[in-house]
């Protein structure tokens, strides 16, 4: 099988070169055929010599697609199908607000966290995503242009696929990459800390950590990760690294009724982080099928706001948007691959 140039990194594409015998500087010129010019054929790398398309095409291929589908909410978020190259599915999601355009990626098909509210889980664990078909979500969008930040908060835990997800924020904000800036990527997880120590010091994008609760035994209930992976340990590891003023700790707090939203929690959040400077993003619960939760009323997540403001702790509720084509936070998770077993 022939293996797909988009998505390595200069170091990578350097190595390419010098194995297919072409000139040092061929390297500097692929990445900016692929990442500046957008190319989908090696031929059109028309600065590369014939010779050396050729030389290419022999082990190489571009390695960008299209998505299969488009769904459109009636807010305007649209929800992507992708093909792997294994032969399954996976979901990506823009959302346009106001001046900022966000895109929600994934990192693997399915997840193996067993997250009970969550429907990516529900389908278990089918693969790695490697960098080329991260980067892919953000490459053949129509909106690729008008995007102005990424989250990595779609399919898939991402630490634990830490190398293509370090590889992959490389190509988005390398000077010979999208050169886009670090502060504009966050990238979301459940608390795995040796990836996520590894992703504090090789990268400076921003860090989301989903917490939904600050007691051992309720998370312990709803994310299993707990167990290998305590949230003080999480917490704890937090504080050793000083991020800098441009590089931002949220916690990701998901709203449920009579779970997670009572003053006990707010006192616990506030002593858990006290001292660690964070903010801390609630997040309405979008029903998945086969659970028992649903999402606290307005009134208490507001109070809930309220009570952390008052503490000092920067909280904000986020915005839920394309609820009506599940791409909702914690909704994406494809059965295309459902669809054609049976078909």
């Amino acid at each position: 099988m022939k293996d797909n140039l988009f998505g390595k990194s200069l170091q990578q594409t350097e190595a390419v070169v010098s194995e297919s015998g072409l000139p040092g500087y061929a390297a500097s010129q692929i990445t900016d055929w692929l990442y500046r010019k957008h190319v989908r054929e090696i031929d059109a790398m028309t600065n590369l010599s014939k010779i050396s398309r050729e030389r290419l095409k022999e082990k190489y291929l571009p390695g960008v697609w299209d998505p299969l589908k488009e769904q459109i909410s009636a807010d305007g978020t649209k929800k992507y199908l992708f093909p792997c190259a294994d032969g399954r599915y996976i979901e990506a999601a823009f959302i346009p607000e106001g001046n900022r355009n966000t895109l929600c990626v994934s990192t693997q098909v399915g997840c193996k966290m067993g997250c009970l509210f969550c429907m990516t889980g529900k389908q278990g664990f089918q693969g790695n995503l490697s960098a080329g078909e991260i980067l892919n979500q953000y490459r053949s969008l129509p909106e690729r242009e008008s995007i102005t930040n990424i989250v990595y908060m779609g399919m898939g835990e991402p630490f634990n696929n830490t190398e293509a997800v370090l590889q992959s924020t490389e190509v988005f904000t390398a000077p010979w990459g999208y050169a886009m800036s670090p502060r504009r990527i966050t990238v979301s997880t459940i608390g795995l800390i040796p990836g996520m120590v590894e992703f504090i010091e090789k990268s400076q994008c921003h860090l989301a950590v989903s917490m939904h609760t600050p007691f051992e035994e309720e998370r312990k209930y709803l994310m299993p990760v707990e167990k290998t992976y305590p949230l003080k340990e999480v917490i704890g590891v937090l504080r050793k690294y000083d991020p800098g003023r441009q590089r931002r700790i949220s916690f990701e707090y998901i709203m449920f009724d009579k779970l997670n939203d009572t003053n006990r929690h707010v006192n616990e959040l506030a002593r858990l982080l006290n001292g660690l400077r964070c903010r801390i993003n609630l997040i309405r619960f979008h029903p998945i099928p086969e659970t028992p939760f649903k999402s606290s009323s307005e009134e208490t997540i507001e109070n809930f706001l309220v009570k952390l403001n008052r503490k000092g702790f920067r909280t904000t509720v986020r915005a839920s948007r394309g609820q009506d084509i599940a791409a909702a936070c914690g909704l994406l998770s494809t059965r295309e691959m459902v669809v054609k077993e049976e078909g």
